[in-house]
């Protein structure tokens, strides 16, 4: 009867060493990867009152262009603060070059202790400098789990801007609660976001457990200042004439 005892108290003191050992990662950087399916974009925005020119534009796209156009981000955090930049890249001049979904407008600077933003959008040809209060996400958190750049996360759902499906993934490991772009608001860092409908997904590919500088989480401060309310209305306002083009590009200006 004692080994049996012994046993279970030796595995019993294994299993606390090794929770015990567990780091919980507070400060880094995360690189993150958007991927937008460029073929589903176009595909969905051509009807028959433009599809004279869209379709051949289309054929043309898909003889010189991949179906995944890629981008690359970064996320410094630090305890209660996160910094979202999306790393430059060549401007695209073809006929779907700027389209809004595929685009990284948004550096945005979060305050989780505050619930408050400011973000530099880049909007066209203008940039807006937005402060506002974070955005509240009902998510609703499931058993669901995968793992990303190393670290087993936790599917969860959502809807925003009223239509708009989000699946996520979290780690319990990071215990910030920010995320790429706007996303945030679950018991740990967001790792990864895809929005299924819209065909655009940001997954982190590596994480570097290490100090962040405060000029590594500087907020923006260029651009014509206002709230999200007034960015909305002065998008719509620029393109009211544009038909079913300007609730695109809406949707995405306002994730």
């Amino acid at each position: 009867m004692k080994q049996p005892l012994i046993l279970l108290f030796l595995l019993f003191g294994y299993t606390l060493t090794q929770a015990q050992n567990v780091r919980f990662t507070t400060d880094g950087v995360i690189e993150f990867e958007k991927k937008t399916n460029m073929y589903a974009l176009i595909k969905k925005s051509i009807n028959k009152d433009n599809s004279s020119y869209m379709q051949t534009a289309f054929d043309a796209y898909k003889k010189n262009q991949p179906q995944f156009k890629i981008s690359k981000s970064t996320l410094a955090f630090s305890k209660d603060r996160t910094l979202f930049t999306p790393i430059k890249e060549e401007i695209s001049r073809g006929f779907f070059g700027d389209d809004p979904t595929s685009s990284q407008n948004n550096t945005i600077f979060t305050d989780l202790a505050k619930s408050s933003f400011i973000a530099q959008k880049n909007v066209y040809e203008e940039i807006y400098l937005v402060k506002d209060s974070t955005r509240k996400i009902n998510w609703k958190i499931t058993e669901e789990t995968r793992e990303i750049a190393g670290y087993e996360c936790r599917r969860a759902n959502a809807i925003v801007l009223d239509s708009v499906y989000v699946v996520a993934f979290y780690t319990d490991k990071i215990p910030v609660s920010g995320g790429p772009e706007s996303f945030r608001g679950l018991p740990g860092m967001i790792l990864g976001v895809a929005l299924p409908h819209e065909n655009v997904s940001w997954f982190a590919t590596s994480i570097k457990d290490r100090p962040v500088t405060e000029a590594e989480l500087k907020a923006p401060a260029k651009g014509k200042q206002m709230n999200n309310k007034g960015l909305m209305e002065t998008i719509q306002s620029a393109l009211k004439n544009w038909g079913d083009y300007a609730q695109v590009a809406l949707k995405a200006f306002s994730l």
